[in-house]
């Protein structure tokens, strides 16, 4: 399983990850609107400007401050090898 920080220790499995999208448009915004009512929304931006919008497989909407393409670039780090014990 491979974690993705997306700001201030918040980190995502990045297998469950759909989508991350930027959060400008009118169909974004409403579509966290529903995620709100629903109470799937999981807000990780801790206050900040809401800089991308995550969609997971479990239906929930996940706001955070790092630009889509900082997580983008994260998602494609191949994980670092275990080490091994002395």
């Amino acid at each position: 399983m491979k974690l993705i920080s997306i700001g201030f220790g918040s980190t995502v499995c990045a297998e469950r990850i759909l989508a991350v999208i930027a959060p400008e448009s009118a169909p974004i915004k409403r579509l966290i609107q529903e995620a709100r009512e629903r109470g799937m929304l999981i807000d990780a931006s801790f206050g900040r400007k809401t800089k991308s919008v995550l969609l997971m497989d479990t239906d929930h909407v996940i706001l955070a401050s790092v630009s889509p393409e900082i997580l983008s670039a994260r998602m494609e780090e191949k994980p670092e090898p275990e080490e091994q014990g002395e």
